[in-house]
């Protein structure tokens, strides 16, 4: 490794960012935005219905499958007044969200709060939407979040139902409108699966049903994994250095046969549809590795600096890959599923991924440094192409196929 990404300075990772360039609402048809193509310093212009095309044949391209959840419920008070809670996550007893997704009555879950100050100590606030009725309370303030029970009628409706009956889209904060009905369809991938999510996997946004099949007519793999994203991914980095980042935990779950898959197509390249799948794909090495080494009852985790030591003990992929599927074979598990924290900044050792399919990211953002780790210090180029050649930028904008530096 040629730097500490611990020492890294966010400053380092700024450019300038116009607000109208910011998109506030996708292209009508989703293959048609702009696809910059990045490969050994040279930039070339493109549309995503392009893509087919450039990628190599018999590529294999992951995506991340996590559908994203109406998270956003607004409460309006007798006063008139409107509190916005964004439900983050569950509190620890229901363990991810999807498992949360499926619980009746009640559930207590770690939201933000906009207009907390206007809700008064001991005030439960109550939504009615047709037949349902739901109460919300404050149980505790911590010091990121607000843990809040939500008690609903009729009981056996579950989470997953009241938040589709009284909760918004939640849109990322930098899109500054209100979410409408098209964000329901817009704001989520075409092959959205499993709900988790309160952020979408935006690099997915691009993708049609018909580019989808000109992929598989050219012999490209496809495979999915999910990443359930959380709001920590708009998370701002607001200290010097990037050793005092707290980097927020990420549900993943991957399937056995994804595992098995994968190690059937080692040596074709690798490209990652967007940064959560990237961060999966890798977090999957370090925890691989971390079995060979020693054995776990349990699906272990991985903290956000905890691959750069373990890279003093790597070991080949397919190796790693080999351990992690007898690891979950005898412990009879369909599904590996667990907690991510991997910070992956200039100076990560890369184990998986060739290449990347992206959008444009904030500026000094964990994504931004992100991108930095994979290309070097072209980032600077490659965003100034974009800027300069009327892309659309952040979640609702054009792409990018960026092939790692070796």
């Amino acid at each position: 490794m040629n730097k500490d990404p611990r020492l890294l300075s966010i400053d380092d990772f700024d450019y300038p960012l116009p607000p109208e360039r910011i998109a506030a609402a996708p292209l009508a048809i989703r293959h048609e935005s702009k696809l910059l193509c990045y490969k050994n310093g040279t930039i070339n212009d493109y549309r995503y219905l392009s893509l087919s095309e450039l990628l190599p044949a018999e590529s294999f391209v992951v995506f991340n499958e996590t559908k994203v959840i109406p998270a956003r419920v607004v409460f309006e008070k007798s006063t008139g007044g409107q509190i916005e809670i964004f439900c983050l996550q569950p509190d620890a007893a229901y363990g991810e969200m999807s498992a949360a997704l499926l619980v009746n009555q009640k559930v207590v879950l770690q939201c933000l709060v906009g207009g907390a100050s206007k809700w008064k100590s001991g005030i439960t606030l109550t939504k009615q939407v047709d037949n349902l009725q739901l109460h919300a309370r404050v149980l505790q303030k911590e010091k990121d979040y607000f843990l809040i029970e939500f008690s609903w009628t009729p009981a056996e409706l579950s989470l997953a139902n009241v938040l589709e009956i009284a909760g918004a889209t939640p849109l990322p904060p930098y899109i500054k409108r209100p979410a409408n009905k098209l964000d329901r369809t817009a704001y989520q991938t075409v092959y959205a699966r499993n709900e988790g999510s309160v952020a979408a996997p935006t690099a997915g946004l691009h993708f049609t049903d018909e580019l989808l099949q000109r992929m598989r007519a050219r012999s490209i793999r496809i495979d999915f994994l999910t990443l359930h994203v959380g709001a920590g991914t708009f998370k701002p980095v607001k200290v010097a250095t990037m050793q005092e980042h707290d980097m927020h935990a990420e549900w993943i779950d991957v399937t056995l046969s994804f595992l098995e898959n994968w190690r059937s197509q080692l040596g074709r390249p690798l490209i990652a549809v967007g940064t959560t799948s990237l961060r999966t794909l890798e977090s999957l090495y370090w925890l691989g590795l971390k079995i060979m080494k020693e054995d776990h009852q349990q699906p272990p985790t991985l903290s956000q600096w905890e691959c750069y030591t373990l890279q003093q003990e790597a070991a080949p992929l397919a190796s790693v890959l080999e351990a992690l599927i007898a690891w979950m074979k005898q412990k009879k598990l369909s599904h590996f599923v667990t907690q991510t924290s991997l910070l992956v900044a200039p100076g990560y050792p890369c184990k998986v991924v060739d290449g990347l399919l992206t959008n444009f990211h904030q500026p000094r953002s964990t994504l931004l440094l992100l991108i930095a780790a994979l290309v070097g210090e072209d980032w600077r180029k490659i965003y100034q192409h974009a800027l300069d050649n009327e892309y659309r930028f952040l979640s609702y904008g054009d792409g990018s196929l960026l092939w790692r530096n070796v």
